[in-house]
């Protein structure tokens, strides 16, 4: 499979085209990944309103009846609830691992056992997230498939 890149302008709308002699599983997951970079979230931080990209977001977490968005360098609060983003993001490789928590699974780096059946997500920006015990075979039916 050949791989091309084309640079175009502004003015032109970005398109990413996959041409193939039949939809295998292999061309659904790439067509799958590319759909799930795509997107944004609409946050505040600091009384300003920002666009933040679905792919830039490492997890969701609900506190006090409040939704947070947690990016690498800075949380936001959003005015969606924590099920309208499960919702929303299911096929974006988010996952809840919590009652009150949502993952991207793209910016887990590792998972480690802990104690009472619970597990630990490192992600890639180094912070550490619990997995309730009750949400372990769902990241593990999610990361086999």
């Amino acid at each position: 499979m050949d791989v091309a890149i084309e640079q175009i302008g502004q003015e032109s709308r970005e398109l990413v085209l996959i041409r193939c002699r039949a939809v295998t599983e292999e061309v659904r997951e790439i067509a799958d990944f590319v759909k799930s970079r795509a997107g944004s979230l609409t946050g505040t931080a600091e009384a300003k309103r920002y666009e933040i990209a679905v792919a830039d977001i490492f997890y969701i977490e609900s506190v006090d009846g409040k939704t947070f968005l947690y990016t690498k360098d800075r949380t936001y609060e959003t005015a969606h609830r924590l099920y309208e983003l499960e919702a929303l993001l299911k096929t974006r490789h988010f996952l809840r691992i919590s009652k009150p928590m949502l993952v991207n699974l793209m910016k887990i780096r590792s998972i480690q056992p802990a104690f009472n059946g619970r597990f630990t997500a490192v992600l890639s920006s180094g912070e550490k997230v619990i997995i309730s015990r009750s949400y372990v075979k769902a990241l593990k039916e999610a990361l086999k498939g």
